[in-house]
């Protein structure tokens, strides 16, 4: 299949386009570098591979590139760590809202054309911020009030643009739900507010690599968010990926949802006990308690038999080893001063 992957330089993107060179399909990525700046990816030079910087709020340009595709990934959107749930309240909301707009247009173009056959939209865990069962199925998506943060809010329209397009218009979607993503490749965003944690500056990402930035940084007590108690699930890039493949090659995922993650719920202390041992081994770990962000999510654990049943899929990169990585990874980046 030829599929076009919106917002390819990002973090999850980065992932899914190796995933999808690595198992034969050709890949049309477009980004327009707004977040990190121009970045490098691995497969760049992959034979399968056409980058076009651009604009996905450009629907002239993103017609054309849809136009002889066979699915789309929707990936790009204005995002970052949890500061910029607040440093961007409206731009999360309007950014994203012509992104997706322009996005559909496109593929509802493309699709009345004869040769698209779906889109493949990225959704958010963050579509279930107040949720209050646990495990999450997916059919909590009608049931739950609707998230607090205007990026949970957004994330949750992209989910209701899918279904919309395909009631007025036929077109065929399916909506995967990424959890917790962590892996290596994501620097500084160039908006993202610089914020002080205990002693150390960092910009604000995503938690595993910022925890593992500060132990590196000789930190002790170690600030995190909250006490510490917040509970999450971090899914490797490498597994969601597959995942979002799944959702892209298989006809059982027409016109559904799916949550995407490993099960095994880790609180934040716990990923930062991980983090400090990597680093430190046995030395005891002190942490002092920071002031939490207003939409810092308490607890979030998806349901993931549903992708398991339908799409045979299973996360299997267990958290030691993710910790292992970014910890390595975050350790050379310091070296060669780019974090």
């Amino acid at each position: 299949m030829k599929i076009l992957v919106t917002g390819a330089a990002g973090f999850i993107a980065g992932y899914v386009v190796a995933e999808l060179l690595k198992h034969g399909h050709q890949v049309v990525g477009i980004d327009n570098f707004s977040k990190y700046g121009p970045v490098a990816k691995a497969h760049d030079g992959h034979p399968g591979y056409r980058f076009v910087f651009g604009d996905c709020k450009d629907v002239g340009l993103m017609t054309e590139l849809a136009a002889d595709c066979d699915r789309i990934v929707a990936g790009a959107a204005m995002i970052g760590g949890i500061s910029y749930f607040h440093q961007y309240a409206y731009d999360l909301l309007a950014e994203n809202e012509r992104i997706t707009a322009s996005t559909f247009d496109a593929a509802i173009a493309a699709h009345r054309a004869g040769r698209l056959g779906r889109i493949v939209v990225l959704s958010s865990s963050m579509v279930f911020e107040s949720a209050s069962t646990f495990p999450t199925p997916e059919s909590e998506i009608t049931r739950a009030p609707p998230p607090a943060s205007s990026y949970g809010f957004q994330k949750l329209a992209v989910e209701y643009f899918a279904r919309a397009a395909h009631q007025q218009y036929g077109l065929p979607f399916t909506i995967a739900r990424p959890f917790n993503c962590v892996g290596i490749g994501e620097g500084k965003a160039l908006g993202d507010a610089e914020i002080m944690s205990g002693n150390v500056r960092l910009s604000m990402s995503h938690v595993l690599p910022d925890l593992a930035q500060k132990v590196l940084k000789g930190q002790d007590p170690l600030h995190i968010l909250g006490d510490g108690g917040q509970v999450r699930c971090y899914t490797h890039g490498s597994d969601l990926a597959r995942g979002i493949r799944l959702c892209v090659e298989r006809d059982e995922a027409l016109n559904d949802d799916f949550n995407l993650s490993t099960p095994e719920p880790t609180t934040v202390l716990e990923l930062a006990a991980l983090v400090w041992r990597e680093v430190h081994g046995d030395r005891p770990l002190r942490h002092a308690s920071d002031a939490p962000f207003e939409y810092d999510v308490q607890h979030r654990v998806p349901d993931t038999a549903k992708a398991a049943r339908v799409l045979g899929f299973a996360a299997t990169v267990p958290i030691a080893e993710s910790v292992r990585e970014v910890v390595g990874w975050v350790r050379a980046e310091l070296a060669a001063g780019r974090l």
